[in-house]
């Protein structure tokens, strides 16, 4: 397991670009028949990606339970959103199925003790992409697919920021302990997301861009508002946003990305918006 630790904002001012990606970027999440896991000292927020080829893969491979977390199973003291950026497949949740189309969402709930995952044709694998935070109680296990989430169209093509936010784990949806989670998809023609951009003091957020085509990247910009950097980023890759960080981007096309948030509250409107003028 690769572990990140937590960064302050006059620190990150020094950051060479080898230095920002290093600490921040996360690549390589779909290794064939493995689990790939990055802990982050932000939020003790875990980002997760699963890619089985002709076998059924157990979210416990490869990791260390008692030295990475203190306790007997990954889900202990967890909750987890996992999407499906692939083919089609299947997660076994203690024992109960759930058939997981391109794009669909499953929360599992805190003490879940087996997750397996599997894919229908190993020439066309799922690809699971997965974030889990600490949790201090149960809810319920719910699948959510991508027909049945709450659907806000944003933007405009003059602007070009025409989107579709797609609310999965989310308040308005389902009841969890601090996970938020969800999928923005841009229209042809749209490159910006998350622009005016803002912060919020009480969540950090990460982003993971998928549907970018091939030979094409998305600019993530990050930093505080009056200095901020940027990470170019490629098709499935994830990016880790504290909470004093803006978290935009702009694509040399358009793409989709799902974001995840964990920290203090859910509440959506907590956030210091900032003018797209005030930006240095």
């Amino acid at each position: 397991m690769d572990i990140r630790y937590s960064v302050n904002q006059r620190d990150f001012k020094r950051y060479t670009t080898k230095e920002t990606r290093d600490e921040f970027l996360i690549t390589d999440l779909y290794v064939a028949n493995e689990v790939v896991a990055v802990y982050s000292h932000i939020d003790r927020m875990v980002t997760l990606g699963c890619m089985p080829v002709g076998e059924t893969v157990s979210i416990h491979k490869g990791m260390d339970i008692w030295a990475n977390f203190g306790t007997t199973y990954f889900l202990e003291r967890r909750e987890i959103g996992i999407f499906n950026i692939g083919g089609t497949g299947s997660i076994l949740a203690d024992n109960v199925k759930y058939e997981m189309g391109y794009k669909d969402c499953l929360y599992i709930a805190k003490g879940t003790k087996e997750v397996l995952f599997s894919s229908d044709d190993p020439l066309h694998p799922a690809k699971f992409y997965m974030v889990s935070a600490p949790a201090h109680t149960s809810y319920t296990t719910t699948f959510i697919p991508i027909s049945k989430a709450a659907k806000n169209n944003l933007g405009a093509v003059e602007t070009s920021n025409k989107r579709v936010i797609n609310q999965f784990i989310h308040p308005d949806v389902l009841k969890t302990c601090q996970l938020s989670m969800g999928m923005t998809i841009l229209e042809t023609g749209s490159v910006w997301n998350t622009m005016p951009a803002h912060t919020h003091e009480r969540r950090m957020e990460i982003y993971m861009y998928f549907e970018i085509p091939e030979n094409n990247v998305v600019f993530h910009m990050m930093g505080k508002e009056d200095e901020t950097r940027h990470v170019v980023m490629q098709n499935e890759q994830a990016v880790i946003s504290p909470s004093w960080s803006i978290h935009s981007g702009a694509g040399t096309s358009s793409y989709a990305f799902i974001w995840a948030m964990g920290g203090e509250n859910q509440e959506f409107s907590d956030m210091d918006n900032i003018t797209t003028t005030e930006l240095r």
